[in-house]
């Protein structure tokens, strides 16, 4: 007798060879009808997920349709000059004063009425860079003041330097700014 059926009082199963020794049986049909119900089974489950999923993301979308006549705010990009990791600008979203909307184009763009210091910016725009209208001023940008290329975009420039401070690590300074 080997040790453990002495122990145990059975054979030993190790996980390589849980089958019995001799000849195999294939379950042909039944391993078919098998798999199917699994992968029919996988598919439901799947179907599930992305139901929830499309749940969650219909929560968060909002349909915006703006009348012709409207008033509304443009998006614009800020950019650093320094381009960092392949992302440009900052969180922070900048509007422009508010524009006229002409027309709409298409399900999800519209025309404005821009000035003529904005001639070399195409005139329709995707729905996402329209912010409805307020008449809070405390987030908009004068457009004037700016130079705006044909994408919408201007370089930031700093104002004045509003803070100094020197970060002290173990084997390192580190001096910080803070910019206005």
């Amino acid at each position: 007798m080997a040790p453990f059926e002495n122990l145990y009082g059975r054979r030993y199963q190790s996980p390589i060879g849980w089958c019995e020794a001799g000849e195999a049986r294939l379950y042909g049909t039944n391993l078919v009808r098998d798999a199917l119900d699994k992968v029919k089974f996988i598919q439901e489950r799947i179907c599930t997920a992305q139901s929830r999923q499309m749940s969650y993301a219909d929560k968060k979308a909002c349909d915006l349709s703006f009348v012709v006549g409207e008033n509304v705010l443009l998006k614009v990009l800020p950019m650093n000059g320094i381009m960092r990791f392949g992302k440009r600008g900052k969180l922070i979203l900048r509007f422009i004063s508010p524009f006229e909307v002409l027309e709409r184009v298409g399900e999800v763009a519209y025309k404005l009425a821009l000035p003529p210091s904005l001639s070399e910016v195409h005139q329709v725009f995707y729905v996402s860079m329209h912010w409805r209208y307020h008449a809070d001023r405390s987030h908009m940008l004068d457009y004037n003041t700016i130079q705006l290329d044909e994408r919408l975009a201007y370089e930031e420039k700093p104002v004045v330097i509003v803070d100094r401070k020197v970060c002290k690590l173990r084997s390192k300074k580190i001096s910080a700014l803070k910019v206005q």
